[in-house]
C-alpha cells in the first residue's frame, strides 16, 4: 500500500473534524510531562473537546480550502489540535487555564467561529465565560426584579393590602408647612446692626 493511501484517511479525518467546528486551537505540547498531558486530555474530554496530535503535513493538507487555512503559518514544530463543535470558547478557555499551571504548553493560534486569532487573541477569548455561565447570569438578572416584586406583593398581602400601608401624613403635613411660612417671613424683617 502506498504512503499516500495510508495518509488519506488521516487527512479526511482531520478535514471532517474541522468542517463543522465552532473553534480549532493549535498548541505546542513539547515539554509536558506524561502526567500533565493526561490531565490536559481529561479536562478537554470533560469539556467535550477533541484533542489529537497530528503531523503538520497532514493538518496542512486537511486545512487547505477550509476556514482553518489561516492556521497554516502556525504549523511549525510539534502541534496538537483542540476542536470543539459545541462551545466556541471552550478550547481556548481550557487550554489557557491549563497553560497557567504548565508553562510548557504554548498556545499557537486558532479559529473561533471562522475568525483567525493569534496566541494573544486566543488568550483574550479564553476570558469569555461559557454559554451556560452567560445564560445563568442572564436568567439571574431577569429573575431578580421578579423576585423583588413578588417579595413586595407578599409584604402588602401580609399587611392587609395597599390601603393599610398608606401613611396618614397628608393631613399633618399641611399645618407644618403653614407654620414654617411665617417663620421664614420674620427672618428678613430683622436687619443686621450697622457696623461702626
Amino acid at each position: 500500500m502506498a504512503k499516500v493511501e495510508l495518509k488519506k484517511p488521516i487527512v479526511e479525518e482531520i478535514a471532517a473534524a474541522v468542517k463543522d467546528a465552532q473553534s480549532v486551537v493549535l498548541v505546542d505540547y513539547r515539554g509536558l510531562t506524561v502526567e500533565q498531558d493526561t490531565q490536559l486530555r481529561k479536562q478537554l474530554r470533560e469539556a467535550g473537546i477533541t484533542y489529537k496530535v497530528y503531523k503538520n503535513t497532514m493538518m496542512n493538507f486537511a486545512f487547505k480550502g477550509t476556514d482553518c487555512e489561516s492556521l497554516l503559518p502556525y504549523l511549525e514544530g510539534p502541534s496538537a489540535v483542540a476542536i470543539s463543535t459545541e462551545d466556541a470558547t471552550a478550547p481556548a478557555r481550557v487550554l489557557c487555564k491549563f497553560a497557567k499551571t504548565a508553562d510548557a504548553l504554548e498556545v499557537k493560534g486558532g479559529i473561533v467561529e471562522g475568525i483567525a486569532y493569534d496566541a494573544d487573541g486566543i488568550k483574550e477569548i479564553a476570558k469569555i465565560p461559557s454559554r451556560e455561565e452567560l445564560l445563568s447570569k442572564l436568567l439571574g438578572s431577569i429573575q431578580s426584579p421578579i423576585t423583588n416584586f413578588a417579595r413586595v406583593m407578599n409584604q402588602l398581602a401580609e399587611k392587609g393590602g395597599a390601603s393599610e400601608c398608606e401613611e396618614p401624613v397628608k393631613a399633618e403635613e399641611a399645618p407644618a408647612e403653614a407654620e414654617a411660612a411665617p417663620a421664614e417671613e420674620a427672618a428678613p424683617a430683622e436687619e443686621a446692626p450697622a457696623a461702626e
